[in-house]
């Protein structure tokens, strides 16, 4: 770790010189190849959401989100439209371009532009959306707003300790493991050991770099597959 000294030869932090604050996250599109992230409207997104989520049918992936399952979908909508209007969390719904039908949520929440920080989180990626390029699109797309339009320092991502799908994915996309808050929280009645994983504005270069490389169509064989990983496109 590079650290700096004081006047009276104590160790400090590196100077961040000339800072101004980030931005706050806009309610406006982002659009890829394969995806577009906006701002949650129930108005738009709600029908093709709980479709979306229904085929989840053991609603497993509800089980380490603080709300949820919703019986049925006025319980959903109403949810949704609580959701929509918050700015910390600030939902988005994550839209198939080749469907035009949001097929998950993912937000931006303890959002800190005074001192560059911001975390991804509330993320709900629907059977349809699981394990597919669009997923991977959706969270670059996401990070590229954060790092290249905002200009944050710190970008974070916590799960519960024991969601091992979420902290696999957080690995995959380029976060680094920085520890366990133990009984950091509650929810649903019971305890929440919280795992921390981050990435700062000078990771992000060799990070961007990957994600481009892994979503260009050279990286898909006429089957689909991949031919590099993305974790592996991340060591190299």
């Amino acid at each position: 770790m590079k650290y700096y000294t004081n006047d009276l030869g104590q160790r400090v932090g590196f100077p961040v010189a000339n800072w101004k604050t980030s931005g706050r996250p806009p309610r406006s599109q982002k659009v890829g190849c394969l995806c577009r992230i906006e701002p949650l409207n129930p108005k738009y997104h709600a029908k093709a959401l709980y479709a979306s989520f229904s085929k989840d049918t053991d609603d497993r992936n509800w089980t380490y989100l603080p709300y949820g399952p919703f019986d049925n979908f006025k319980s959903f909508n109403a949810w949704l439209e609580v959701a929509s209007k918050g700015d910390d969390p600030m939902f988005h719904a994550i839209i198939n371009l080749s469907t035009e039908e949001a097929v998950g949520l993912a937000s931006y929440l303890r959002i800190d532009p005074a001192y560059g920080v911001i975390e991804v989180g509330h993320i709900h990626l629907s059977p349809l959306l699981q394990r597919t390029s669009l997923a991977t699109e959706s969270m670059f797309l996401m990070m590229s707003r954060v790092f290249d339009e905002l200009g944050y320092r710190r970008y974070e991502w916590k799960c519960d300790a024991l969601n091992e799908a979420s902290r696999k994915a957080a690995l995959r996309l380029g976060f680094s493991f920085e520890g366990i808050f133990r009984q950091a929280t509650m929810y649903k009645g019971r305890n929440r050991d919280t795992a921390w994983y981050a990435m700062i504005d000078k990771d992000w270069p060799s990070i961007r770099l990957a994600f481009e490389s892994w979503l260009g169509p050279e990286n898909f064989d006429s089957e689909g597959k991949q031919k590099k990983s993305l974790r592996d496109l991340m060591m190299q």
